[in-house]
């Protein structure tokens, strides 16, 4: 099974090419954040007619997230439970069903948290305290969860292209980087980083001063394996191509391959420490 991730900045503004690299690439799963855009105004038709099952979690003009999968999607969950006053459509959770070989997979809008000296940073490190909540109790259905989005954290130095630029920055302070180090040492495992060593591999190019034509981007895109799910691990790989395309989002896809239960995987199961 590929389950892939992927901020597309507004899912309207980014059909052409969101439905080619469906078509292309033909993911099993399809993890959408950033798609701007009420559940009735989703581009379902479309998306359905390339054989996806869709499940939305949207909001007008700001956030929303959405699952896309070839196989049957339940027991969907809107939201991140902690906090009933929350509008912000920044999380869907829902169990892919492939019999014996299925998944649970959440789609995760985490927020970006800037300026730092606003209540927007606070509001992203509440929202990461909740997420670990979440995650910690999650762990004891031992079920193979996914947990992939954009988590606007760059987790160390060498995941951005210029350190120093960054210092400060609510992707980088200390205190995001510590939140997503708890989830880690809760047992879940970084996709990416377990199978790669090499620092500066990016999944966001921003629009301005060239960014992408110089390759100065950061790795803030992440897909975070329960134990079980570690256990299937084959493959885990970021798809530059679609950043490349005319009107872009500033992100890029990355994507997870797993086999069935009781193979062997890329990886050990074991917690992985950032």
């Amino acid at each position: 099974m590929k389950i892939a991730t992927w901020n597309v900045n507004s899912v309207k503004a980014r059909l052409p090419n969101l439905l080619g690299w469906l078509q292309v690439e033909s993911p099993d799963v399809v993890c959408l954040q950033e798609i701007k855009v009420i559940d009735d105004n989703f581009p379902r038709l479309e998306i359905e007619a390339l054989g996806y099952n869709v499940a939305v979690h949207g909001q007008k003009t700001y956030n929303g997230v959405a699952i896309l999968s070839k196989h049957p999607l339940e027991d969907v969950r809107p939201g991140l439970a902690g906090d009933a006053s929350d509008e912000q459509a920044r999380y869907l959770e829902a169990w892919v069903d492939v019999g014996d070989e299925g998944m649970r997979v959440a789609s995760i809008y985490l927020p970006n948290g800037n300026p730092t000296n606003t209540t927007k940073f606070q509001y992203k490190l509440d929202w990461m305290d909740r997420l670990i909540a979440h995650a910690e109790k999650a762990l004891q259905a031992e079920e193979p969860l996914v947990l992939a989005g954009d988590y606007n954290i760059i987790p160390a130095d060498g995941d951005c292209y210029d350190p120093a630029a960054w210092e400060g920055d609510a992707l980088t302070r200390p205190e995001s980087r510590r939140r997503f180090r708890s989830l880690l040492n809760l047992g879940y495992t970084e996709a990416w980083r377990t199978l790669h060593g090499e620092p500066h591999m990016y999944t966001f190019w921003d629009y301005q001063a060239g960014a992408w034509q110089k390759d100065n981007g950061v790795r803030i895109d992440h897909l975070l394996l329960s134990p079980q799910a570690t256990d299937r691990l084959l493959a885990c790989d970021i798809d530059k191509k679609p950043r490349g395309k005319p009107k872009a989002s500033d992100h890029t896809p990355i994507w997870c391959e797993f086999g069935p239960a009781g193979l062997d995987a890329a990886v050990d199961s074991d917690p992985i420490a950032a």
